[in-house]
């Protein structure tokens, strides 16, 4: 700030130098006795004042950086979830947790000197945020995390069901069945390919009317 005060107070000094009509004259002059105050107030300040230690603070502000941790492990019952993330040094304290019924983000802050994150946006079925938690342990975290509803996931992430038909009302009906056939294609292996390929095939030159028939 006493850089940017000192660079003011010079141009204004040149400005006066310059200026001709009284009244500038004057309003520059007024506004150059304001930044020399400002100016020895800021040296006074820098001078005299003693910084006080920081506390430390558990928080989620903008400025702290996060290193992602994409990599961890996780098994299930009928009632729970729960993920291993290996991480040592890490604080109960210093564990910040914000569980959502469909996401989870969850902070290692200050572990030797780094901070960590391990964040799922959108879970592949909804949980209960009030019971979910995160505990600590020496070598790793262990965050559980309660179903809604009792089940099996097939996965953490949530998945849209790509083989569900576009039920559209506007589109065209053999568009949504020509979606699915391009997901089963990618996805299946060469013999459904092979399949799926015939009937694209038989489809446009016309031999048949239904892009399905030959591997129902």
């Amino acid at each position: 700030m006493a850089d940017e005060v000192s660079l003011d107070l010079e141009e204004l000094r040149h400005l006066q130098s310059v200026a001709k009509r009284p009244r500038i004259v004057s309003l520059i002059t007024s506004e150059i006795r304001n930044l020399e105050k400002l100016s020895k107030a800021a040296v006074s300040a820098s001078t005299s004042q003693t910084p006080a230690p920081n506390p430390v603070k558990v928080s989620s502000t903008p400025a702290l950086n996060y290193v992602t941790l994409g990599s961890f492990s996780w098994d299930q019952d009928n009632d729970k979830i729960k993920i291993y993330v290996s991480l040592e040094g890490v604080e109960q304290e210093k564990v910040e947790t914000v569980f959502k019924p469909t996401s989870i983000d969850v902070k290692f802050h200050d572990v030797q000197g780094k901070n960590y994150r391990c964040a799922i946006p959108k879970l592949n079925k909804e949980i209960v945020p009030e019971k979910s938690k995160a505990v600590v342990k020496p070598t790793k975290v262990i965050i559980t995390l309660f179903k809604a509803s009792k089940g099996n996931w097939l996965d953490l992430h949530f998945k849209e069901d790509k083989l569900k038909p576009n039920l559209d009302k506007e589109r065209d009906p053999m568009a949504g069945i020509m979606d699915m056939m391009k997901n089963m294609y990618e996805e299946g292996d060469e013999d459904m390919k092979r399949t799926i390929a015939k009937a694209w095939t038989d489809a446009r030159s016309g031999n048949t009317a239904d892009p399905l028939k030959g591997y129902r």
